[in-house]
């Protein structure tokens, strides 16, 4: 039995008490980006849980309950809410009415998801990987992290002294805790610098004393359904036109958290159950959101730096935290709550979690062996990281005339690109199986005794 099998084999015996821990403090490393998505586009909160939740199960079921992943709300569309209201604006129309429009385009973009999953299921992975080999994908994973670093200290440097003190819980627990306190160290990091925020009066609870405890998560005028009693079929081309390029993007951002999840837990979910079947989860569960008024999901890099922490790579445990995710999303107060907390907190533990993800993507190349020494490798890793960041860091995303494309989107693509007309590839998926799932990934090894 592996390391990885056994990290596995123990998590069901940990006992009901403490998986439904292990499930909150995943619920908990997801929300502080999932909840930004609706905050940034005017987008429900609860109909964002809900659907993340939802998503999350929809996913299991289609890969078979066997992949540890988590759905939460998909940054990578955001440049598309907001091409979309501007255009309903310029028609007269108000945001909160031209969102079920960018909504129909989301609807659209999943159907993509289909078709590259047609061409996993009809060639097989090895066949399509070899455009996404460890050159492109380890670049890429490592530029997801970093470009996501920048709203972690932006949500630091709200109170470095909260942030600090979240970070400070996470480490001590992680390195030097116990038992179970080893095990949710992302969990105390929120609960304790909320409480220590609290108590210095750095938080205001106005709105959890005026919302309702119980409500109704998504409401009809904000679905993709209404736009049919009166639709503007103007618009609602000009969204599908303007947002279904993104998901080529955001597919290539797929397997690149597909490869992190294997990295993390060295199993490889590319071959079992295989690309096509993930591709399809994330797919249907961004269908479904849409039409309901959410935004679109896509796997967690998060949630795979608790993975990494914990050592827990139970799928269990992410249904749990879905279920949780699911409830949360009927109780308005609970929304409110979650919104009172300090982004200070939410900087703290997202400076670990995002730092995580780039390291997986270190540990992807470096298993992998790619040589370095080959100009072509250099020049792709080159582009990928450096377009990634500037575009993030300088203007945000180029403007193509009919869509908007993030930083992250223009690398992989040119990543993508570059790898297939320059000569001298020399990656076969299937050949290398430490390579491919890039296993034992650890923080401080000789500390985690």
């Amino acid at each position: 039995m592996t390391q990885n099998q056994q990290a596995i084999y123990d998590a069901r015996q940990l006992g009901k008490g403490k998986m439904l821990t292990l499930g909150l403090q995943h619920m908990f490393a997801m929300f502080g980006a999932t909840v930004l998505v609706p905050v940034i586009t005017g987008l429900s909160m609860s109909a964002t849980l809900l659907f993340a939740g939802l998503g999350t199960l929809i996913f299991h079921f289609l890969t078979k309950m066997k992949v540890p992943a988590f759905l939460g709300s998909s940054f990578a569309f955001l440049g598309g809410y907001a091409a979309v209201v501007a255009m309903g604006e310029a028609q007269g129309l108000n945001a909160t009415e031209s969102l079920p429009y960018a909504c129909i385009g989301v609807f659209s973009a999943g159907i993509i998801y289909f078709i590259l999953a047609g061409l996993f299921a009809a060639f097989g992975a090895k066949k399509v990987m070899r455009y996404f080999p460890p050159i492109v994908t380890g670049p890429i994973i490592i530029a997801i992290g970093l470009t996501l670093s920048g709203s972690a200290i932006n949500n630091c440097n709200s109170n470095w002294w909260i942030a600090l003190l979240a970070m400070a819980i996470i480490i001590f627990c992680n390195i030097w805790g116990k038992g179970m306190i080893r095990i949710i160290p992302i969990l105390l990091g929120v609960l304790g610098s909320y409480i220590v925020a609290a108590c210095f009066g750095l938080c205001d609870f106005s709105a959890v004393k005026d919302a309702a405890w119980i409500g109704v998560p998504f409401h009809w005028e904000n679905t993709a359904f209404h736009v049919f009693a009166n639709p503007n079929w103007g618009l609602i081309v000009s969204a599908i036109i303007a947002i279904v390029p993104i998901s080529l993007a955001t597919m290539m951002e797929h397997i690149g958290d597909m490869c992190a999840i294997s990295s993390t837990t060295g199993i490889n979910y590319l071959e079992d159950p295989g690309l096509h079947r993930t591709l399809m989860g994330d797919g249907l569960a961004t269908m479904l959101a849409s039409l309901f008024g959410a935004p679109a999901n896509t796997t967690y890099g998060e949630n795979t730096g608790v993975l990494n922490l914990t050592k827990v790579y139970d799928p269990r445990v992410i249904r749990i935290a879905a279920v949780f995710a699911i409830i949360l999303s009927f109780c308005p107060k609970f929304s409110a709550l979650i919104a009172c907390m300090p982004a200070a907190t939410i900087g703290g533990v997202s400076l670990i979690l995002y730092g995580m993800i780039s390291a997986v993507g270190v540990r992807n190349i470096v298993e992998n062996q790619v040589d370095f020494t080959k100009s072509r490798n250099v020049i792709i890793a080159a582009l990928i990281l450096v377009l990634a960041i500037g575009i993030s860091y300088s203007i945000g995303s180029i403007d193509l005339g009919f869509t908007k494309m993030s930083g992250l989107a223009v690398a992989a693509l040119v990543g993508v690109i570059m790898n297939a007309i320059l000569p001298g590839k020399d990656y076969e998926f299937g050949e290398n199986a430490l390579g491919d799932k890039a296993v034992d990934f650890e923080i401080n090894p000789s500390l985690r005794k």
